[in-house]
Order: C-alpha cells, then sequence, then structure tokens
C-alpha cells in the first residue's frame, strides 16, 4: 500500500507542473483573450442597443409629429368646412332676402296691373256699352233687311 501511495505522489508531482500550466494558461487567456473580447462584445452590444434606443425614440417622435400633423390637419379641415357651411348659409340667406324683395316687388306690380286693369275696364265699360248698342242696332237693321229682301 505504501507503493501504491508512493505512486500516487510521484503522479501528482508530475501532475503539478501541468496543472499550474493549465492554470496559467487559465488565467492568461482570461485577462488577455476572454476579458478584451467581452469588452469588445459589451461594446457592440451597447452601440446595437443604443441605436435600436436612437431608432426607438425616432419612431416616437415621428409618431407624435405625426399624430400633430393630422391633428393640425383635422383643424384645418374643420374651419375650411365651418368657413364654407357659413358661406353657403349667408349665401341661402342672400338669395332668400332676394327671391323675397323679388316676389314682393312682382306682386306689387301685379297689384297694379290688376288696378289698372280695372281702371280701364271702368273706362271702357261706357265705351262698349255705347258701341254694343251701335253694333246691335247695326246688326238687327242688317237682319230686318235680309229678311225684306
Amino acid at each position: 500500500m505504501d507503493t501504491m501511495l508512493h505512486d500516487l505522489g510521484q503522479l501528482l508531482l508530475r501532475a503539478v507542473p501541468t496543472f499550474l500550466l493549465v492554470f496559467a494558461l487559465d488565467f492568461y487567456l482570461k485577462y488577455m483573450f476572454f476579458k478584451p473580447l467581452e469588452k469588445v462584445l459589451q461594446q457592440r452590444y451597447d452601440a446595437t442597443e443604443g441605436a435600436r434606443k436612437l431608432a426607438a425614440e425616432a419612431l416616437e417622435l415621428a409618431a407624435a409629429k405625426t399624430a400633430q400633423y393630422e391633428a393640425a390637419l383635422r383643424a384645418a379641415r374643420s374651419e375650411v368646412y365651418q368657413a364654407q357651411e357659413q358661406a353657403h348659409r349667408q349665401l341661402a340667406e342672400h338669395q332668400a332676402g332676394e327671391l323675397l324683395a323679388t316676389r314682393q316687388r312682382t306682386e306689387q306690380i301685379v297689384r297694379d296691373a290688376q288696378r289698372q286693369l280695372a281702371e280701364d275696364a271702368e273706362v271702357l265699360k261706357p265705351e262698349l256699352a255705347a258701341g254694343s248698342d251701335a253694333l246691335a242696332n247695326q246688326i238687327a237693321d242688317s237682319i230686318l233687311r235680309g229678311r225684306a229682301a
């Protein structure tokens, strides 16, 4: 058993330089390769995330400006529609006023024409009565002469 322990001790003693070499290589690779690589990867990640965040902020800003533009456009359209509606209302009121004034003038002209016609009829009634008597006498004479002949 002593030999076996002695051989095991010799084996471990021979493995110590390999263990130290592997440990030194691990230490060397950590600080000379993996730490700088990790640092570069972290910088790359930060740059990528930074660009993504900037892009997201730009999209949010663009969306806000778009919403603001659309709100301003809706407000402008609303103002234009209100102005058009006001203009239509004013035009309709003006046309209604003009129509009423024209209707009143026309009714006055018709009343004046009816009054003038009634006056002319009153003036002409005696003349027509006299003329109709004379015409009736002529007709009667002509009928009577036609029988006599």
